[in-house]
């Protein structure tokens, strides 16, 4: 079949759309927001308090980097190279980290509301005190993380790999764990209430003091799973009993 000029005007159009915006991708541009560096090899480099808001940068090199309180909000980073880089107090809410190497951050205390971490890397990295509320972290890689004192109210946590995690009195009200792992995790303290625990790996798990008040516990697999002194009033056990509004760190 022959294409008209007027049909393939279209495919044209979206082709040279596609050439302008790998034109635009300028490493040399410093930073601001919406800047475009796509690709680029920053290893290292010093941005902190930067503002680079809705900036795009996919696959870019920022391992090392310091990005310590910088404007990262609706930033655009995925399949980037983030280890060993600094993003303490950074704000970076609503951005895009989807398959992002982020192993040895430091991302203590930073805003990361509603940022999606969907297969991210995450192993070893410093999440303490940092506010993950409505983030997704579909399949992400958190083995050894410290997220002590982390707000993850809401947080979408499927399949996600938590074995040997630092969760001390984090808040993971409401939040979505179905089929993750937290082996060996530490959760003292930590409020569950109302999370999704289906099918979630707590061997050797530190449940101890922990609020799972109306918690989904269905087929979770338990092994030596540490349950003193938590609250499991209103709660689905593993059997799917219903437990006792007033029971205690036991179904009753």
């Amino acid at each position: 079949m022959t294409l008209s000029t007027r049909s393939l005007a279209p495919l044209i159009l979206v082709g040279l759309m596609g050439l302008s915006q790998t034109a635009l991708a300028n490493c040399d541009d410093p930073p601001a927001p919406r800047v475009n560096w796509t690709g680029c090899e920053k290893q290292g480099v010093d941005l902190t308090g930067a503002d680079l808001r809705n900036a795009i940068m996919r696959n870019i090199r920022l391992d090392g980097a310091d990005l310590s309180g910088a404007l990262l909000a609706g930033a655009e980073l995925s399949f980037a190279n983030l280890q060993g880089a600094k993003l303490v107090r950074a704000r970076m809410n609503d951005a895009r980290l989807i398959s992002t190497n982020l192993q040895q951050a430091d991302m203590s205390h930073a805003l990361l509301d509603n940022t999606a971490f969907d297969r991210a890397q995450l192993q070893g990295a410093k999440l303490v005190g940092a506010s993950l509320r409505q983030a997704n972290l579909y399949q992400a890689r958190l083995d050894g993380a410290d997220l002590s004192e982390a707000n993850l109210e809401k947080a979408q946590l499927r399949q996600a790999v938590l074995d040997g995690a630092q969760l001390g009195g984090a808040n993971l009200s409401e939040a979505d764990l179905l089929n993750a792992s937290l082996d060996s995790a530490n959760l003292r303290a930590a409020k569950l209430f109302r999370a999704r625990l289906e099918g979630t790996k707590l061997h050797f798990a530190d449940l101890r003091d922990t609020d799972l008040q109306r918690a989904n516990l269905v087929n979770a697999e338990l092994f030596e799973t540490r349950f003193e002194g938590s609250t499991l009033g209103g709660a689905t056990w593993v059997d799917r009993r219903r437990c006792g509004m007033n029971s205690g760190d036991s179904c009753d």
